[in-house]
């Protein structure tokens, strides 16, 4: 999942302006450890909850939703990684983010820290079911959309537990106030009564009916065949595993194969978002599918990761710069920050390329299918994706549990709304079909390459959509 403590830099252009109108960024500590004196005082974020107070040698993140307001309990002063460099942009707003070409952050001056942020009243239960309901109330993507009455819900919570609440009747309340998100950046953990507890709806329709299948072995016993299906079948024996085990690739004949378990994790050794990893993967195998009649790209098995993998792989497939998508914080009145593919500098195949997909498709896997679909020489197969763009924002609670959840919208190429909507195939293909789970996905693949090979599959384009 994307979690905005690892989020790394994604190519964020500013809209039909030219580079050179854009004002540079600065650190927001020199060298020495001083913090520019322009951002001394408090901030508070447009969107995501944030208020942000700089000293002279530091910084204190605070989260914040509806009246109240505490201090991050995690030990960084930067847990997000969202306060390295700045810049500004007018009277009292300064722009904050982790990198000069990454993710930005809009911040308004405040007069003073609120008092409420400093204040010495204790986080009771029902004062920390009354932060996470407003917090869901402010920066849930597209609630009343999906239905959800967040004064209603909060309603029904606080009526759960009062001052002196247990823990067992705070996470009663907590885990009611959540119940039925379909959602897989909604996640809530905490120790109830010396156990950890842990709450991660949003399970792909796909994973339930593997759960269901067998309950015993699962999604473990599952996955292998998954694996072995992609060796035995369909690169009969012939095929790479490499990055950690999570990309697979081969030719069958004159087809190539990719397959991204993850968009990260690629190195034992590196950082998960480090993209350096899989440079050498890409290089030999987009050398191996030259000339090849196409290439499948199979993401139907995609947990998600890192929005710069999931660039870095669909600028292998780019012959042109292209607008994927765009996106705000929920209530942030910024503008939409575009993100683009860029051609890679690399080894590149441009001919056609089928993108195959599933519900079990999230996350980065999704940005990844967004980019991968706005090049014109690409097309869907397979599934709806689950629908779960957004970044994962975590807040800490202040008695120790954790609490995340998506605060942003992302927006197709025309403007189209995407959070919680997954994005459709052009070509609809059973990946995981109910009467074979198991070996069912190998199976489905060789029959796209049957029907590619036979001209069967609609033809991808050569202009851009």
């Amino acid at each position: 999942m994307k979690r905005l403590s690892l989020l790394a830099a994604v190519a964020v252009l500013a809209v039909a302006t030219p580079v050179l109108a854009e004002s540079p960024f600065w650190p927001v500590q020199a060298k020495g450890g001083a913090v520019a004196t322009e951002l001394r005082g408090a901030w508070k974020s447009r969107g995501y909850g944030w208020i942000v107070q700089f000293g002279s040698d530091g910084s204190q993140l605070f989260h914040t939703a509806g009246e109240a307001c505490y201090p991050d309990p995690r030990q960084q002063s930067d847990p997000d990684e969202i306060l390295k460099v700045w810049r500004s942009e007018g009277q009292g707003t300064i722009t904050l983010a982790g990198d000069a070409s990454g993710a930005r952050y809009l911040f308004d001056r405040l007069p003073n820290l609120p008092t409420a942020c400093i204040g010495a009243a204790a986080w009771t239960p029902d004062r920390i079911v009354a932060f996470a309901a407003d917090t869901f109330a402010e920066l849930y993507p597209r609630s009343a959309e999906r239905g959800l009455d967040w004064k209603a819900r909060k309603t029904a919570a606080l009526a759960q537990v009062g001052p002196t609440a247990t823990d067992f009747q705070l996470w009663s309340a907590l885990s009611g106030l959540i119940a039925g998100l379909d959602d897989p950046h909604v996640e809530l953990h905490g120790m109830v009564d010396g156990a950890q507890r842990d709450l991660e709806p949003g399970a792909s329709p796909t994973l339930t009916r593997v759960t269901a299948a067998d309950p015993t072995g699962g999604e473990k016993v599952w996955l292998q065949a998954y694996r072995e299906g992609i060796l035995t079948q369909i690169l009969a024996g012939r095929g790479r595993q490499a990055a950690n085990n999570r990309v697979f690739w081969g030719r069958a004949e004159d087809i190539g194969y990719l397959n991204f378990m993850t968009m990260g994790g690629f190195a034992r050794n590196a950082a998960p978002d480090d993209p350096r990893p899989l440079d050498a993967v890409l290089d030999e195998a987009m050398a191996a599918f030259a000339g090849a009649r196409a290439v499948i790209v199979d993401v139907s098995n995609n947990r998600g990761g890192y929005d710069t993998i999931s660039q870095a792989v669909a600028s292998r497939f780019a012959d042109q710069s292209v607008l994927a998508y765009s996106k705000i914080g929920v209530g942030a009145k910024a503008p939409l920050q575009p993100v683009r593919v860029e051609p890679a500098s690399g080894e590149r195949f441009t001919g056609p390329v089928y993108l195959v997909t599933s519900d079990v498709t999230v996350s980065a896997g999704e940005t990844f299918t967004l980019m991968m679909k706005a090049l014109p020489n690409v097309k869907q197969v397979g599934g709806t994706t689950h629908g779960a763009f957004s970044d994962q924002l975590p807040k800490p609670l202040p008695n120790g549990w954790a609490l995340a959840l998506p605060a942003e919208l992302y927006k197709g190429p025309k403007g189209e709304d995407l959070e919680g909507r997954g994005l459709a195939p052009d070509v609809p293909l059973a990946v995981f079909p109910d009467g074979d789970l198991a070996g069912g996905h190998a199976k489905a693949i060789l029959e796209l390459m049957k029907e590619i090979r036979a001209g069967a599959v609609p033809a991808v384009g050569t202009a851009g959509r």
